[in-house]
């Protein structure tokens, strides 16, 4: 929670002074009772003390006052809004690096979950897309709305061959294109009736990988600098530890293990140039927690909403209850 007016909250230091005003009265209560001499008569007169009853209707008299100050500061607060609609492009490497098992029980078998946590996550408008890369590149699900479609897909994603992360990154382009295009073609799909793409519905790309870019015919910085100059963020994910072994077939069909780190530094480079953000993930944990994080930056919008009208109200909601009590108790308005 925050406050439009913090200033105000100063005003607070009104409720310790009628904390402590309430409690000198208190203790100079037993001297005015002392001057009704004839205690004998006091005792008949009075059946029982009220106890512990007769600081309720104070408390609740001073938890309004502390309310209703509170509300002067015009309290906000902070809450998710899902975006009525935007364009997620899964951009992952399936390269036969995805099979070292650094990550548990390989990195693919943790992309693939993780990317079910992140379908799971956006909100149900979204179109969603799945691009894969090795040694080849191929857009595996065009943007659309259905998550079990995109689900199988991710379970078919077979790690092989080597990197070809700038071909992987110009086909994510070329598949938030081609759906800029359908939507284009039913300006009904996005609310306007000029046949453009609505700017409340933005493209996004995440981009994972697991080792350095080794084939293609496009460089990955060349490649991040396309999406920049079509306004598409990449949030990038380098997936893996710096000691991942995974076990490679050469050309002579001979099994070699070879040391395949991720390359931070490039993806670093590709989601500072692209407005993005990099991610490391050297665990099948960590990589979850990306995904869910991902899934409320990109899919949801950060609104606040001002809530003095609820302290108000709660201020003399506790204003009636005491009252209330202290009629009923003691037959008087505190």
């Amino acid at each position: 929670m925050s406050f439009a007016w913090p200033l105000a909250l100063l005003s607070l230091w009104l409720v310790p002074i009628a904390v402590a005003l309430y409690v000198l009265a208190q203790y100079r209560r037993p001297k005015y009772a002392a001057r009704f001499t004839n205690l004998d008569l006091l005792a008949n007169v009075v059946d029982k003390t009220p106890g512990w009853r007769r600081h309720i209707p104070a408390v609740l008299g001073l938890l309004a006052l502390a309310t209703l100050l509170t509300s002067l500061a015009r309290p906000e607060l902070e809450h998710q809004v899902p975006k009525e609609e935007a364009t997620v492009v899964l951009v992952t490497d399936v390269s036969g690096s995805m099979t070292a098992t650094d990550i548990q029980p390989t990195r693919m078998a943790a992309a693939q979950e993780a990317a079910h946590t992140l379908v799971r996550e956006l909100p149900e408008g979204f179109r969603i897309s799945l691009v894969s890369f090795s040694a080849g590149v191929r857009t595996v699900v065009a943007p659309t709305t259905e998550k079990p479609l995109v689900d199988a897909a991710i379970d078919a994603l077979q790690p092989l061959g080597g990197t070809a992360m700038g071909d992987g990154i110009v086909e994510g382009i070329t598949a938030s294109q081609l759906n800029a295009e359908a939507v284009a073609a039913t300006p009904a799909a996005n609310g306007g009736a000029d046949g453009q793409e609505s700017e409340d519905s933005p493209v996004i790309m995440v981009l994972l990988s697991d080792g350095a870019n080794t084939l293609g015919q496009t460089d990955p910085l060349d490649a991040a600098q396309q999406a920049q100059e079509l306004g598409i963020p990449i949030f990038a994910i380098a997936l893996g530890t710096q000691d991942g072994v995974a076990v490679i077939t050469d050309n002579q069909g001979r099994q070699r293990a070879i040391n395949v780190p991720p390359d931070e530094e490039t993806l670093m480079e590709i989601a500072e140039m692209t407005d993005g953000k990099f991610f490391s993930a050297p665990s099948a944990d960590d990589l979850e927690s990306i995904y869910e994080d991902l899934g409320s930056k990109i899919g949801y919008n950060i609104e606040t909403t001002e809530i003095t009208v609820g302290f108000a109200a709660a201020a003399a909601i506790l204003v009636l209850a005491a009252g209330g009590l202290s009629l009923l108790w003691f037959n008087r308005f505190p």
